[in-house]
Order: structure tokens, then sequence, then C-alpha cells
């Protein structure tokens, strides 16, 4: 198994480059991030190519205070349009992978049109890049548009745009809807980035009611060979918590 640093969680007390440059030195393979808008994408980049690291992912903004993506709010499109251009532009110049679109504090119809709207222009704005949507579970976000693997798949195909996936957050999944790794069988065409953390209380993967190791081993057998992001509250200082990695490394 290959494992993506998320330094929206870990490694917090750093600024984003010591942080890709933290990652690099505890063998992780990748990085992702949540919101590096304050740190210039130069400066990022200069770190990625240091280090030899690619970034998976980041996110587009979250809006305003308290709120948790644009792109679902009916009536904020060309706000939500803007957070999708400064994500891409963004990737593009640290060569991130994919951008995942936030949804947002909504529901109903309308939130499903302006949803659907916004993620067809990202998909075609993207210029080869993934667009990622990631359902969140009820206790984290309350509210959030997005919030089951089912509604994903079908917004995935009503969208219709081959580099549009989803986001598997096993944590968030199994909170929401359980049954996590006949998920991943079913849903594996679709997926294009999985992420891990104990449940239910967000630490490392090492603990709680997901036994990670049988994970690892599902992963495999599906032919899963991209770095797994680990999206996990440390609780500490996050070397102390990577025996998980090094023990999931060391299955091969």
């Amino acid at each position: 198994m290959r494992f993506s640093a998320n330094l929206g969680f870990l490694w917090q007390e750093l600024a984003l480059p010591d942080a890709i440059r933290a990652a690099a030195a505890a063998g992780f393979d990748a990085v992702e991030c949540h919101w590096p808008y304050g740190v210039p994408a130069d400066d990022v980049a200069a770190v990625l190519h240091q280090t030899g690291l690619p970034m998976l992912g980041l996110n587009t903004t979250r809006g305003l205070a308290g709120e948790n993506g644009l792109s679902a709010l009916p009536g904020r499109g060309a706000e939500a349009r803007a957070a999708v251009d400064q994500a891409l532009a963004y990737a593009q110049v640290t060569q991130t992978r994919a951008v995942h679109v936030m949804a947002g504090f909504a529901d109903g119809d309308s939130a499903h049109a302006a949803y659907v709207e916004t993620l067809r222009y990202a998909c075609a704005a993207a210029q080869g890049r993934m667009i990622l949507i990631e359902p969140l579970n009820h206790y984290d976000a309350p509210g959030y548009f997005l919030r089951t693997t089912a509604q994903a798949e079908a917004i995935i195909a009503e969208v219709g745009a081959p580099n549009l996936k989803l986001m598997f957050d096993c944590y968030h999944v199994q909170l929401t809807e359980g049954d996590v790794t006949h998920r991943l069988e079913r849903l594996l065409p679709l997926i294009g980035h999985v992420q891990v953390a104990s449940v239910p209380d967000r630490g490392a993967p090492d603990h709680g009611e997901l036994h990670y190791p049988h994970v690892w081993e599902v992963l495999t057998r599906l032919g899963w060979d991209a770095p797994v992001g680990a999206e996990y509250r440390p609780g500490g200082e996050t070397e102390a918590t990577l025996g998980w990695m090094r023990a999931a490394c060391s299955r091969g």
C-alpha cells in the first residue's frame, strides 16, 4: 500500500511547505491538502519538486464564515465558478491531480440543479484534472448537501463527465452507510480517491470499528494502486501516530 498525507490534519502546526517536507521525511508517497490558498502556489510547487512528492488533491474554498462550500447554494453560481477557477489555477501551478468541489450546506431541487451546473462547469474547465465529490457524514457536517454514495453515484451519472469521480472517505461512509468494503467493490469504477481514518473518533486508522488491515487487503485485491489519503486527526505529534502506516507498508 502507498499513502498520502492529508496536510489539512497532519502536521497542522507547520507551515504548508514544512509540512510537505515532514511528510516526505516520514515516508509518505504523496500529499494532499484542504485550503492551501494562503501560501503562494509557486512556493508549494517548489517544495513539491524538492521532495519529489505529488500533490493529489485540494478543495475549493469553503466560502464565508460558517459555510462549507458554494457549489450547491442556489443563487451563488458566480461565486461557485470563481471558487472552481481559483482551485484549478492553484492546481495548475502545483500540478495537483484533482480538485474536490465542495457542495455546501443546502437541500432540495434548486440545490441539486446548482450543484450539477457547477460540476459541469468544473469538469469542462479542468484541463485533464480530476474533479472529485465527497459525501460527508451528518455528525460532522449536518446539512451538507452531498450525504451518501448513492446520491453521489446518481449525480456523477447525471453530469456525465468522465473526469468526475467519487472521493470515497471510509470514515464518512462508515458513519453514514456502513458496509465499507462491499461499497468499495461496487463503486470502484467511480472512485477517484480513497481516504481513511478511525471510526468514530477520526483518529489514526489503527483502532475503532473499522479493521483497516482488512480494508488494505480488499483494496489490494481490487487492484487499487494509488496512494490512500490519511485524513485523520493525530491528537498530538503526527510522527507518534504513524505505526499503522509502517505496519501496512510492511505487508507489501
